[in-house]
């Protein structure tokens, strides 16, 4: 493995240094910067001196404001002390530069935004906030405690030093257990092969709808983000509601798995999951809903059958989903060809992508609400992390095939095929266009992993009926969603070109998307029948209870263990 790759796996210093060197040849666009530079620090400079003499209208505004939403800079001590003002002007000044110089380097899309990001991220890394003599609150919390807190802080980090690499733990998920408070709504495991687990869960209803549905989660995370605990849990919301459910787990690969394509992960997770649930319940196409990749993997699972004849899918419901990934975000940042071509030799050591490894790498797309804040929180105000739920699921992350994981990046991130009409399936080239089943797509606002405005594409590239609906929240929350009164969403019952266009003429709702959904859905999924008598048929009997072996599985268990 190339040295470089472990210093710098997304080779952030090298696309900064490509921006000064660009800059250092646009004299002009690197001068103005500079002069506005100078000018911002002579403000900086006579509002400071103004706050330590008291002067006459050292109360008004910061000559540079950080983003309403920032909250490292709620303390009033920012704006009120000297020493404090002082230090976060001069650190504004510093980024408001460096974003001007990367602008003066005249980079291509792709360039500027990972040079953004680097910078972006590495100025995180260095603010004030983030150090115990430049943090005011952490200063009053000190003195507050007698010292007691900072101590508490340092036991903390030499903990994650320990035990957690070196970042800062975001939760306590010492009390949360699949099957135990989380994953509980009651089903029995029904067939395993060795990619996947099929639950099929318990009718609460009196009769039930007469299509299935099926529940396909990303390969990426734990399934039980769709069945995070009771009153949590869209799968629990689904069974209540009268529908036939099943769900699938995936296993957590390990180096045996090292040359299994994503081509494996489609024929043996959602269309081999189709196939037992059709046998056991005996319907034709099944209703489904997926979760991120797993609403990838499923639109393209849609695309085959409507090209091959045989299409096992009735309707999809897409949660936070990518199909067109010409705008992916930030994730751009970390999948152009460097990276990925790294990221390749550093897989084929061990077969696999480590969990952490990419859960590390969502923390940094929101670095100041996923790491730092626990820098903060946890050393230096000596807080112990959190025990919540949504966290603990999201600590529970799942390794990646290296042979899959390459091929996804590839096919998808950097050449965009189901898009383009260019992917291909065991020789076959799929049109997303031919697919004509209703979908619901739902997006969140905020979420950092699959902007809004990129899911809504799923919405104009796929040739049926669509319903496009958005949510609060981000990537999880945006998900896990529950009746109750800060749940909204917005919807629009037409589709336009582009998702501006649909947001200035959609309606908001105080309520759930659930619900919407919960009508969308029963529409579609045939009449009314009495529940099936026992989970499971003479072929795929039960196996275990719910939630089954595989989401039980850390690094380094086997399927044996």
């Amino acid at each position: 493995m190339n040295s470089s790759d472990s210093l710098d796996p997304v080779h952030f210093a090298r696309t900064l240094a490509g921006a000064g060197l660009k800059a250092a040849t646009n004299p002009v666009g690197t001068g103005i910067a500079l002069l506005r530079a100078t000018a911002s620090a002579m403000e900086v400079g006579m509002a400071t001196v103004a706050k330590v003499v008291d002067a006459p209208g050292s109360d008004d505004p910061a000559p540079i404001q950080p983003q309403p939403n920032d909250h490292r800079w709620s303390s009033p001590a920012w704006q009120d002390n000297p020493y404090f003002f002082g230090i976060q002007q001069t650190y504004l000044l510093s980024r408001n530069l460096v974003d001007d110089l990367i602008d003066a380097a005249n980079l291509d899309e792709s360039e500027h935004r990972k040079a953004k990001f680097a910078a972006s991220l590495a100025l995180d890394t260095l603010a004030p906030t983030n150090l115990l003599f430049t943090n005011p609150d952490a200063l009053a919390r000190a003195m507050a405690t007698g010292g007691a807190s900072v101590v508490r802080g340092a036991a903390n980090m030499l903990h994650d030093l320990r035990h957690n690499g070196g970042w800062p733990s975001k939760v306590d998920d010492s009390g949360f257990e699949p099957g135990v408070n989380m994953a509980m709504t009651p089903g029995k495991v029904v067939y395993r092969s060795d990619l996947m687990e099929l639950i099929q869960y318990e009718p609460q209803t009196e009769q039930t709808y007469q299509i299935p549905l099926l529940f396909c989660p990303p390969w990426i995370n734990k399934y039980y983000i769709m069945d995070l605990a009771p009153g949590k849990s869209l799968i629990e919301w689904a069974v209540q509601h009268g529908h036939t459910c099943f769900a699938i787990s995936y296993r957590n690969p390990d180096e045996s798995m090292r040359d299994t394509s994503f081509e494996d992960y489609l024929h043996r997770g959602p269309l081999d999951a189709l196939r037992v649930v059709q046998e056991i319940t005996g319907a034709g196409p099944v209703n489904t809903v997926n979760v991120c990749l797993g609403g990838t993997l499923t639109a393209i699972a849609m695309a085959h059958g409507a090209a091959t004849g045989h299409q096992p899918i009735g309707t999809a419901t897409f949660l936070n989903t990518l199909t067109d990934f010409s705008d992916p975000g930030v994730l751009g940042a970390f999948t152009d060809e460097p990276t990925i071509a790294g990221l390749e030799r550093r897989m084929a050591d061990q077969g696999y992508l480590e969990a952490d490894e990419m859960a590390r790498t969502f923390d940094a797309i929101r670095a100041n609400d996923l790491i730092f804040q626990y820098v903060v929180n946890n050393w230096l105000l000596g807080e112990d992390p959190p025990a919540f739920d949504l966290l603990a699921w999201n600590n529970d992350s799942t390794r990646m095939p290296a042979r899959m994981h390459s091929s996804y990046l590839r096919r998808c991130y950097l050449d965009n095929q189901f898009a383009n009409d260019a992917f291909e399936v065991d020789g076959t080239v799929l049109h997303p266009g031919d697919v004509t089943q209703d979908t619901y797509v739902l997006s969140a606002i905020d979420d950092h992993i699959v902007p809004w405005t990129s899911a809504y594409r799923t919405a104009t590239l796929l040739g049926g009926h669509n319903r496009f609906v958005l949510s609060t929240s981000g990537h999880i929350a945006g998900i896990v969603n529950p009746p109750g009164p800060k749940a909204r969403h917005w919807t629009n019952d037409r589709i336009f070109g582009e998702p501006e266009q649909w947001l200035e003429g959609a309606e908001q709702h105080q309520r759930t998307w659930w619900e919407d959904w919960a009508r969308w859905l029963g529409d579609r999924a045939g009449s009314r029948i009495d529940p099936p008598a026992r989970l499971g048929s003479g072929t795929h009997p039960p196996m275990e209870d719910s939630p089954g072996l595989y989401v039980k599985m850390r690094p380094g268990d086997t399927a044996a263990d």
